[in-house]
């Protein structure tokens, strides 16, 4: 019988946790024009409607600056900036509507007609614009007069929630009327963010040209704390490039996380299948601004007995691990230590103290092989060790037959029998010849 798992089972069985934890959560998605000037605009269209058809509540944020800023340059009409905002005179507020509006129009045309050939093709999606955005002039700055750009004064909230509820997409566009009847020319990013804010959403998300924020190397960068977010954003803002899709997606996403919305995403518009990548894989694929670490270690409960199966009960099989029974973990859940990502357990240890001779064993070490690459390993030892010294204990002790080199390189040593503590000196399997390896607590 062919036990390997293909690819697609292998990953709609990791997705099962993400589709269960989304289902009913209201996610906030900011697409700018630039995306949805990009061939791949399609794909984003059909895959947000894929979220939707999961239970997901959708708000889509759409801005529409390339768009305006074609029709100003075909009509030979500047629009200067100040400040990174559009001043936006009479003229300008006329194309600016021109440009929005046939940019809505699109969108909603991608919900429909464009569905027939994707695999979101038969569902019937309801695209819900309306006034739920009052706005209100930026005013004077500096002596520059904003003219119509304007800034959010209310958000409906509530009317936005029951449409949401009933079943339909919200979509937002960047012109927005006044008490006064004026239409005013926003940013979508201040849109987002703070309908975000209100809405009390899950997520926001956000599309640039990259797949998130990258490093000195060039490397994506997975997650970033909000103080590490605004040192990416002054990077960007020393070169220049605050304006950039990344840098304005970089702002709102602090001002959301400290609000409370615990993750924004940051992905590229240009790589299909980017948004299902980031919302339903182990690791993700772009960048995440997050209140605290996605990903912590802590004392195990018995809610994650059967997390923590699932890392050890291949290991077992291997013989690598000593068989351990649902029963025995629920007896010794205690004991363990958990690193959990996303709501999923991807790490675990225990700590079995032996305190007449003030020693402890660290044992059932188990990694998630999709994660070995980190230092898990060394976070779970350091763990432990802190544990055995707030316990008074000056030794941690492990028994191994695959892993010497690992724990050599931690600074365990090699030891022989006599050295372990009375108790499991007496339980100690011979035919199995582990060997035994030591380290001081401190």
């Amino acid at each position: 019988m062919n036990t390997r798992k293909t690819p697609l089972v292998k990953g709609f069985r990791q997705s099962a946790p993400y589709l269960n934890a989304h289902v009913g959560k209201t996610m906030v998605i900011m697409v700018g024009g630039e995306a949805i000037a990009d061939p791949n605009f399609a794909n984003i269209v059909s895959d947000i409607a894929l979220l939707h058809s999961l239970g997901i509540h959708i708000v889509m944020v759409y801005g529409a600056r390339p768009q305006i800023t074609a029709l100003l340059q075909q009509q030979h009409y500047d629009s200067p900036y100040h400040k990174g905002i559009r001043i936006t005179d009479e003229h300008s507020l006329e194309l600016a509507k021109q440009a929005a509006g046939q940019v809505q129009l699109d969108i909603t045309a991608h919900f429909s007609m464009g569905l027939n050939n994707t695999p979101m093709a038969g569902s019937q999606i309801n695209v819900i614009s309306g006034n739920f955005i009052i706005a209100q002039p930026l005013g004077i700055d500096e002596g520059i007069d904003f003219c119509h750009s304007g800034k959010i004064r209310r958000i409906n909230s509530n009317a936005i929630t029951s449409q949401l509820e009933q079943g339909s997409i919200v979509l937002l566009g960047p012109i927005a009327s006044s008490v006064t009847g004026e239409c005013f020319n926003l940013t979508s990013e201040e849109i987002a963010t703070q309908v975000a804010i209100r809405l009390r959403a899950d997520k926001l998300i956000g599309f640039c040209s990259e797949q998130g924020v990258v490093d000195s190397n060039n490397d994506i960068i997975s997650e970033l704390l909000p103080h590490e977010a605004e040192q990416a954003l002054q990077q960007l803002i020393d070169n220049d490039n605050q304006q950039s899709g990344t840098g304005r997606f970089l702002r709102g996403a602090i001002a959301a996380c400290r609000a409370g919305i615990p993750r924004s995403h940051l992905l590229s518009y240009k790589q299909d299948g980017a948004l299902i990548q980031e919302l339903f894989s182990l690791d993700g694929i772009g960048t995440q601004i997050v209140m605290s670490s996605a990903e912590k270690i802590r004392r195990a409960d018995i809610n994650d007995i059967g997390g923590i199966l699932d890392l050890i009960q291949p290991l077992e099989s291997e013989g690598i691990l000593v068989r351990r029974s649902r029963e025995q973990l629920e007896r010794e859940i205690t004991l363990f230590s958990v690193i959990e990502l996303d709501n999923l357990i991807i790490g675990c240890a225990a700590l079995y103290p032996y305190p007449d001779e003030k020693m402890a064993e660290m044992a059932c070490v188990a990694i998630h092989p999709d994660f070995r690459d980190g230092d898990r390993g060394v976070l779970l030892l350091n763990k432990l060790c802190q544990q055995a010294r707030e316990a008074d204990l000056d030794k941690i002790f492990v028994l191994t037959t695959r892993s010497v080199h690992w724990f050599r390189e931690q600074g365990f040593y090699e030891c022989d029998i006599e050295q372990l503590p009375l108790l499991k000196k007496d339980l100690y399997n011979y035919q199995r010849r582990s060997k035994i390896l030591i380290t001081p607590t401190s």
